[in-house]
């Protein structure tokens, strides 16, 4: 531990060099040196345990890139791996998706695709890739403006050039595409019709065009104001007609296409925004391959799930929360006041012997113990719960000129974390406002609690860089602001932004379109397993069998009423669907309570989705006229 750099000092002006003063005046709340001692006293009792720990953990090493392969990394992740390489050519699915990027997005791939121009070009590997040169040329002389107004890039005509860029042809069609792109006309006439606010956060368009929007504007206004609980915005998602989708609430297959695009929006909102954005690279290195502490998290969960199917939060987290809990969260100081260090380590290595025998007494763990061990879980794991690609863009939060921009990359990161992760961090920041609710009696506000865990979940061991200490004191500052922003706006985090789901829904139809057209689709056509063939038959009975006008079927084969036509009007709300196919009861099926069973949207220009109970059945029918609507429990 370097001297001085934790140890907590009445004398503040000594954590922080000369000059070094904290703006005020900034998007972050202002936070003192005075206000940063829960912070500084946690990272200190996490010195201490680490200190006590014998047993020398393996520091993750975090590989440095070479020059492009970050980026070729990147258009991987983003489902864009046959624009290079090997696999280039004109893929049906990635010229749809191409098709559906906005001006931002496109512009954010195509700074990619540059770089790994230019990488490959040096390798002498100019056979794989084209110039970006050639896919993004801007011809005065073109046929129109593509539909966001400005010049379309079209691809030199010269045969012989693209002879030499020996197997490049179908790669140029397909990125050539990226400047005609779909719906961009739409956000920019829904940018300019839209009201803003400064606590609305708009789903409708996409986050990096209104930042760019908010940039070129003369009129555009930051978010600012000082520390305290109370100062922080009342964000609020303002009502869609159409609902509000959740994460959980989409298909495995459109999820993954909600991936990519979270991915290339957040990079092209920190590219318009000139905040850095780099996905980090682990090394592998040797993790225990069973217990319960430092233990890889889907690797838990595998054996979790041995013994309790279906579990999606690791049993020992689950069970810490709910030690923590049994006792009282009214208990001041709860979450900050450690443990004994001493007899934590003890229960520790109780708890790795026991716990999944069932004879641990939990009798003996007091409250400020179970906080303890649940932060060592946290810290432990070998990669951070926030993982080792996206720790630094969430440090980097901090960075963004406003609140609301800082909520939006939030809202795409948390989107991007893998699913075990994204489970286990909405459990625990459940569990911290459930502390913070008490915070009259326990004295944990958002800002204490805030303060506490950050160091938790931020500080990762092996990823911490040697900076001075102004630098760090800012870094505190600003990963308690994230943390912060985290726990209050948690119910915001969660919802996939409208945008998104309105691109997947285009990439969808013009999938479905391109299909039906092109011959040579038919070989693929019929590899396709049988029952997704079944399922499009299926697809077509409801809508074409004598549904009138304004009519839909709703199929409910959990419930009695297994079937029933509905007239849809405009005020008829999905909710009004399940109650009223709840109301008709009878003894020979089990009973669904109106919170087991919703709605669902299947098929048309959708996987499946799960549909809010205030969404607007005739709104939604518009923009989905083919799908099939079923009433079912929701899956876990």
């Amino acid at each position: 531990r370097r001297s001085g750099q934790y140890t907590m000092n009445h004398d503040h002006s000594k954590k922080i060099p000369d000059g070094a003063s904290f703006d005020r005046s900034g998007s972050q709340d202002s936070l003192d040196e005075l206000s940063m001692d829960d912070y500084w006293k946690e990272l200190e009792n996490i010195h201490e345990t680490r200190g006590n720990n014998h047993e020398e953990r393996v520091a993750l090493v975090v590989k440095e890139p070479d020059e492009g392969e970050l980026e070729e990394e990147w258009l991987k992740e983003a489902g864009l791996s046959n624009l290079f390489g090997e696999s280039s050519g004109d893929s049906l699915e990635s010229m749809v998706f191409l098709s559906t990027l906005t001006r931002t997005q496109k512009a954010a791939v195509e700074k990619r695709v540059e770089t790994v121009t230019q990488t490959m070009r040096k390798k002498n590997k100019q056979h794989q890739i084209p110039d970006v040169r050639d896919i993004f040329r801007l011809e005065n002389d073109s046929k129109g403006k593509v539909c966001d107004g400005s010049e379309p890039s079209t691809v030199s005509t010269s045969e012989n050039k693209n002879e030499t860029l020996d197997g490049t042809k179908g790669n140029i069609k397909l990125l050539s595409i990226l400047f005609f792109s779909l719906g961009t006309d739409e956000q920019k006439s829904l940018l300019e019709d839209m009201p803003s606010s400064d606590t609305d956060i708009n789903l409708e368009i996409s986050f990096a065009e209104q930042a760019a929007n908010l940039k070129d504007s003369s009129v555009g206004k930051m978010y600012k104001g000082g520390g305290g609980d109370t100062l922080l915005p009342n964000f609020r998602l303002p009502k869609d007609k159409t609902g509000t989708t959740k994460i959980g609430d989409l298909a495995p297959q459109d999820m993954k296409k909600v991936y990519s695009l979270a991915l290339i929006e957040l990079t092209a909102l920190y590219d318009i925004l000139g905040t850095e954005f780099k996905q980090q690279k682990a090394v592998k290195i040797k993790t225990k391959d069973s217990g319960l502490f430092g233990v890889p998290l889907s690797l838990l969960l595998e054996q979790d799930q041995k013994k309790v199917p279906g579990t999606k939060i690791p049993l020992i987290f689950q069970k810490l929360i709910a030690q923590i809990e049994e006792t009282t969260l009214e208990t001041e100081g709860l979450l900050r006041i450690p443990g004994v260090a001493t007899r934590v380590k003890g229960l520790c290595q109780e708890l790795e012997a026991k716990f999944y025998e069932g004879t641990f007494n939990w009798e003996n763990v007091k409250q400020h113990d179970a906080a303890s061990l649940l932060k060592l879980f946290i810290r432990e794991l070998p990669q951070p719960l926030l993982t080792v690609e996206y720790l630094k863009a969430f440090q980097d939060v901090q960075n963004l000129p406003t609140r609301k921009q800082q909520l939006q990359a939030l809202n795409l990161l948390v989107i991007l974390l893998p699913e075990a992760n994204r489970d286990t961090l909405k459990v625990l920041l459940e569990f911290l406002q459930r502390v913070i609710d008490h915070r009259d009696k326990n004295k944990m506000t958002l800002k204490n609690v805030a303060m506490v865990m950050a160091p938790n979940l931020f500080t990762f061991h092996g990823l911490g860089s040697k900076t001075i200490e102004q630098s760090e004191f800012f870094m505190a500052a600003g990963t308690a602001n994230v943390m912060r922003f985290m726990i209050r706006y948690q119910k915001l985090l969660w919802t996939i932004p409208k945008f998104l789901v309105n691109q997947v829904r285009k990439q969808n139809a013009e999938s479905q379109k391109k299909e039906k057209k092109d011959k040579a689709m038919k070989k693929l056509l019929k590899k396709m397993a049988y029952d997704r063939e079944k399922h499009e038959k299926q697809d077509k009975i409801p809508n074409d069998t004598d549904v009138p006008q304004g009519v839909i079927r709703v199929q409910a084969p959990h419930l009695s009423k297994v079937s029933m036509a509905i007239q849809l009007t405009e005020e008829l709300k999905a909710g009004d669907i399940v109650a009223r196919f709840l109301s008709q009861k009878s003894g020979n099926v089990q009973a669904l309570k109106k919170e087991e069973v919703f709605l669902y949207e299947i098929g048309g220009n959708i996987g499946e989705r799960c549909l809010d109970d205030d969404t607007y059945m005739k709104d939604l029918y518009q923009l989905n006229p083919n799908a099939e609507w079923v009433i079912k429990p929701k899956q876990s």
